[in-house]
């Protein structure tokens, strides 16, 4: 509701400006009062305004006031418009309205047209999924949660993805490990994974530990590290030509680990749409078609002198041109072949960047290299041919969809490059594209961008979001619980980094089940009537809602240390602290022995003439005011790309009603006029906190 006022008074203020000064603003600054004494709204319009106008902004706002208030009629909701200080505009709301309004559920709409892709999760299909994997689908899964249409916003078309590197070097070091190390065939490979069916044990625990020794085979013996570089090197490309034993094993495992991943993701309420594979990408000879538009449009170029000589470069995104010349074509040139893709531990995406540019008559030694001069493609390569189909402007270029996964509510799609099942979705359509990748990737991703922009996609490469975060680390306490050794000296840190190929880490699944098990415990306590069964459940939404919130609470630019403890709290800003918010005022419904629809509904006819004009119905007010926002938190979270905005909302409003909940004694209130405020009070709350924990995720569960 909040965000609707918002928006009619901004509409109507900009027809002033237009109509009174002929001036237009692109962006009119909405603030909050310092107290709700002096209005809910502060605008400092007259401010952006006194130079253009040359007036002081005083002035100015004693005319927009004027204006304003004659138009009070037809602002629902506002009681008043003043100037305050040196020009601000302080806006009152009429209380007792707006609090009906919010209690009927009146907000303002979020959404449009237009298909959004989000691209999160995108973990080699080499081993367990560890902590830090968990950020990046944590965050992705929230992101798409606040696009996705609902019953409380028209939201947007979205489709969610999870690239999967199915043919890079990290699955190629599972084979190896595989082949030298366990000495597996393809025959015996796939009795391995029967076997390990039938013995309940997990293929991606058993990869996390053969991925962390053959990591160590590498290099463990100085006289073999060429040979056992070399293995590596003709297993990858054994994995990128397809059709051999090599390969076949390749698929087996990453299918199977990718299976594991997927129940690991749902665990967390966690779901796909669409698993591209990067073995179609090749088969499809995506790359063949991305190269002749590049080639066309001047962005690729082969390089004649210099260290990149016989390379196909485009310019460095951030780098001036100082001069130009053709795309050079050259007989001569290497063959570009698709099927020899080089491979790295992270796929990166894109962001914002300068305009590419084609080739100079002086070498530029800070080029790209897209293509080496061995006709491998590099990484950036690849990834500049899948964004050009996510945009739909690779021509003739699509995946073959089928069937993999089926979760409640829809079918999870994997790319084949066989024909397609019945009627199949398509993604290759999008208008904007967010890509949650780590900020690691952010020269790769600059230069995709750079590509799009160079090839005259602006608006495709306007609509493209980098969704960067930072790495989750381990507190040495929470690394202490886990059984590792720390040393003196990483006792005394802040954080300690997780590796992959050390082992040292921790995997998500065990993180999962340590949160529930620390959670049961306490519920068993609290609640031993509850069946067993129902205790467990009602453990997995706390834990569920401790991890989820811990990963979010904290903006995308902040270096995560998780620790167990903090994470569980029920006290502080924790997941479990906003539950418990939802719990209690869940209870005072049941002793009340009504409900919070009821509660709502009974305001509309309430007398709340002076209720909320007194020092105490202000306090009530400043409730119902922040459950109003909601719409205005989800909408900023879009624009910004911020999830943590929301995570903070809930904190605050979970705070607010724990105030409310100790200064008013709602079940012992004997005036029926106060006592239905404060059920409708304690209603609104738990409403909102309960669709903010559900845009982030987490469920309320029904009991502490």
């Amino acid at each position: 509701m909040y965000r609707t006022i918002q928006q009619s008074l901004l509409a109507r203020i900009q027809a002033i400006l237009l109509a009174k000064y002929d001036v237009t603003l692109t962006n009119l600054v909405v603030e909050q009062p310092p107290s709700i004494a002096l209005g809910e709204l502060a605008l400092p319009v007259a401010f952006e305004l006194a130079k253009r106008l040359r007036k002081a902004p005083r002035a100015i706002a004693t005319e927009l006031v004027a204006e304003l208030t004659a138009a009070l009629p037809t602002l629902e909701g506002v009681a008043s418009v003043e100037v305050a200080g040196a020009g601000y505009l302080n806006i009152r709301l009429d209380r007792a309205a707006t609090v009906r309004r919010i209690a009927a559920d009146q907000h303002a709409d979020i959404g449009g047209p237009g298909f959004r892709l989000v691209e999160h999760t995108s973990i080699n299909p080499n081993k367990a999924a560890h902590i830090g994997h968990l950020r990046n689908a944590i965050l992705g899964d929230t992101f798409q949660r606040l696009l996705r249409p609902g019953t409380f916003k028209t939201g947007y078309e979205v489709g969610v993805q999870n690239y999967i590197d199915n043919t890079g070097v990290q699955v190629a070091d599972v084979v190896v490990g595989l082949v030298y190390l366990e000495g597996k065939t393809l025959t015996s490979t796939r009795e391995l994974l029967t076997e390990l069916l039938e013995t309940n044990q997990r293929i991606d625990f058993y990869c996390w530990d053969l991925y962390a020794r053959v990591s160590q085979w590498y290099t463990a013996d100085p006289e073999h590290i060429d040979a056992r570089k070399q293995i590596r090197l003709d297993t990858l490309h054994a994995l990128e030509l397809g059709h051999n034993d090599t390969a076949d094993i390749a698929d087996l495992i990453s299918t199977a680990v990718l299976r594991r991943h997927l129940q690991t993701m749902q665990r967390l309420n966690i779901e796909y749409d669409f698993l591209p594979r990067e073995s179609e990408i090749l088969s499809l000879h995506f790359w063949d078609a991305a190269r002749e538009l590049m080639l066309e449009k001047g962005v690729l170029y082969l390089e004649t002198a210099g260290k990149n000589k016989g390379c196909y470069v485009m310019r460095r995104a951030g780098f001036e041109p100082t001069a130009t010349s053709e795309s050079t074509k050259e007989p001569g040139a290497p063959h570009l072949d698709s099927e020899m893709w080089a491979s790295s531990e992270a796929r990166p995406s894109s962001s914002t960047s300068a305009n590419p540019i084609a080739a100079k008559p002086e070498p530029d030694e800070d080029a790209k290299v897209i293509v080496r001069s061995n006709g491998t493609v590099t990484y950036v390569g690849k990834d500049i041919a899948y964004h050009l189909w996510k945009f739909g402007l690779l021509p003739g270029k699509d995946f073959g969809y089928a069937k993999f996964h089926e979760y409640p509510s829809h079918c999870c799609w994997i790319s084949t490059s066989g024909p397609s099942a019945p009627n199949h979705p398509t993604f290759g359509k999008a208008d904007a594209i967010y890509n949650v990748i780590d900020s690691r990737q952010n020269d790769p991703q600059n230069n995709v961008i750079a590509a799009l922009r160079g090839m005259g996609y602006t608006e495709a490469a306007d609509r493209y979001t980098h969704f960067s975060y930072e790495m989750v680390a381990l507190t040495p306490r929470c690394a202490v619980e886990l059984g590792y050794t720390i040393s003196e000296e990483d006792q005394k840190k802040p954080f300690i980094e997780v590796s992959g190929r050390k082992g040292f880490g921790v995997k998500a699944d065990d993180l999962l089940d340590r949160l529930i098990a620390a959670a049961k415990s306490e519920v068993d306590t609290r609640h031993p009537e509850i069946e067993p069964a129902d205790r467990l459940t009602i453990a997995a939404q706390i834990a569920v809602g401790a991890l989820r919130y811990f990963m979010l609470r904290f903006t995308r630019n902040t270096v995560i240390a998780f620790d167990f403890k903090d994470a569980l709290s029920f006290e502080g800003e924790t997941g479990p602290y906003v539950q418990y918010a939802i719990v209690r005022a869940a209870n005072i419904f049941r002793k009340a022995n009504t409900t919070e629809a009821a509660s709502l509904a009974a305001i509309a006819t309430l007398d709340l003439s002076t209720l909320l004009d007194t020092e105490e119905g202000s306090s009530l007010w400043e409730t119902w005011l922040l459950a109003s926002k909601l719409t205005l938190l989800i909408e900023q979270c879009i624009a910004t790309a911020e999830p943590a905005y929301l995570a903070k909302y809930a904190f605050q409003l979970a705070q607010q009603f724990n105030n409310f909940y100790h200064r008013h004694h709602v079940l012992n209130e004997t005036d029926p006029t106060r006592k239905t405020l404060l059920l409708a009070t304690a209603a609104v709350a738990q409403r909102e906190m309960t669709r903010a924990l559900g845009y982030l995720g987490i469920e309320a569960p029904p009991v502490m």
